[in-house]
């Protein structure tokens, strides 16, 4: 059973990934915070919330973690089998929801998650270096 417990910080978390079109950090979502809460209560929050189905885990090609919003478009149950873009510029990470990955597994493999992610400049870098 997923619980519902509802906090200020989570509130003010969910607000945050509300406002935002690209993925966040963690140092992202607590500098936004304003000394709302501490680090390990952000990390429990940001926890719930993927255990929740409410945001999901990208893994940034240079290791950071970043968070987004999920997007359920009605479904029950969703995995996450979009792509992501990484912006060498200024470093944003964007769900593409219609770009879905795909990938030839051998015999015997299965897949449970999947973390795909292009790199190279987003829109706004890319025009500005026109």
């Amino acid at each position: 059973m997923k619980t519902t417990r509802n906090t200020a910080a989570k509130t003010a978390v969910l607000e945050i990934f509300g406002k935002s079109k690209t993925a966040l950090s963690h140092t992202e979502i607590q500098k936004e915070l304003n000394d709302l809460c501490d680090r390990v209560t952000t990390y429990r929050i940001l926890d719930r919330l993927v255990n929740d189905d409410i945001v999901h885990k990208i893994v940034n090609l240079d290791g950071t973690v970043k968070y987004a919003k999920c997007h359920h478009h009605a479904q029950r149950v969703h995995i996450h089998n979009h792509a992501h873009f990484s912006c060498e510029k200024c470093l944003e990470v964007t769900c593409l929801e219609n770009v879905k990955p795909s990938y030839i597994l051998p015999h015997n493999y299965k897949v449970n998650d999947i973390n795909f992610t292009l790199s190279g400049l987003c829109p706004k870098c890319f025009n500005s270096n026109i």
